[in-house]
């Protein structure tokens, strides 16, 4: 028999100091759905020193903070029995603050949205004795590449900072239709999140005076032509264009969506895309989008130096087509 959910307290240590409560909350009781711990936090159930408090207020160390029994549902508590496989990642850099991982297509960075498990959950189940373990960010699952992973409450507050600021240099490498212009070397629309009837989150260009419109900025350099192997049977091969995308703003989908409304959606995307050039990638040996986080360049939150890390495209993207040609 299963026992009764119990009066959880958690004491707040220094790394979480200044931490938003939603935020610490969430951190802490894993495997409650986020809806659920916003629910509790306005219900006022949760108490800090015995008092009420907002989702924004921020916890200090030694503040003790009061959780009401929680009852999962048969769900979630059979997806808690059952936990994600161990498995590691190829790693670009470690240290005592964080890693660096080149994160394979295919494979989300969380579980949640119909997926039980991601890099995080595995990550996690390859190091039990690891006493933090935190995205700093996210890569859609279809992309690969440079995904960073806090070991520390202290250096997640300051990779994040980093983002939120706008100062990391984030560059993909995208494959997208057609023949993309030289001259066209900035994209800054602003982007709109909304949902499809089924619930799906999709992403557009908006104008600028909609009050729910994100400005996003996109910068694109031209790397090269690319040859895609076609067969003689399949007709005469589509162009295609090599491009480094760096951004300035990590909104959803960002990328996709920029270039795509500029008439050049990336060559595999499955949203976003031209599915009968998809289609035909497909037949042609590109079985997966072509976006890869190749390069990242953050302040190292402890040693405050500056730390450049690159993921080199994986072999199904490198060796499709002329593509090495670019990295010789």
């Amino acid at each position: 028999m299963a026992s009764l959910p119990q009066v959880r307290h958690y004491t707040v240590d220094a790394e979480s100091a200044g931490q938003r409560l939603d935020n610490f909350l969430l951190r802490e009781l894993k495997g409650v759905p986020k809806t659920h711990v916003y629910r509790i936090i306005r219900s006022g159930e949760v108490r800090v020193n015995k008092g009420r408090a907002q989702a924004d207020s921020r916890v200090q160390a030694g503040d003790l903070v009061r959780v009401p029994p929680i009852r999962l549902s048969e769900k979630v508590e059979a997806k808690a029995a059952n936990p994600a496989p161990a498995r590691e990642f190829p790693l670009l850099f470690e240290d005592a603050a964080f890693l660096a991982l080149n994160k394979p297509a295919g494979v989300a960075v969380h579980g949640g949205s119909g997926v039980s498990f991601g890099v995080i959950e595995q990550l996690r189940q390859a190091r039990p004795d690891a006493a933090l373990l935190e995205l700093v960010h996210r890569l859609d699952r279809e992309t690969s590449g440079i995904l960073l992973v806090a070991k520390k409450k202290s250096a997640l507050r300051a990779l994040q900072d980093q983002f939120r600021a706008r100062e990391t240099a984030k560059t993909y490498l995208a494959l997208v239709k057609g023949s993309w212009p030289a001259s066209k070397k900035v994209i800054d629309q602003p982007l709109h999140k909304y949902l499809l009837p089924d619930g799906e989150r999709r992403v557009r260009v908006t104008t600028p005076d909609d009050p729910d419109g994100m400005r996003s900025i996109t910068l694109v350099k031209v790397l090269g032509a690319v040859r895609a192997p076609v067969n003689g049977s399949d007709g005469d091969a589509p162009r295609l264009t090599l491009l480094a995308v760096t951004i300035k703003t990590g909104r959803t989908h960002q990328i996709r969506v920029h270039l795509a409304s500029a008439g050049h959606p990336i060559v595999g995307d499955d949203k976003y895309g031209d599915f009968e050039l998809n289609r035909l990638m497909q037949k042609n040996g590109l079985r997966r989008m072509f976006l890869h986080a190749w390069q990242l360049g953050v302040v190292h939150p402890v040693q405050q130096q500056p730390l450049q890390l690159q993921a080199d495209l994986p072999p199904e993207l490198l060796d499709w087509g002329n593509i090495r040609e670019f990295f010789v």
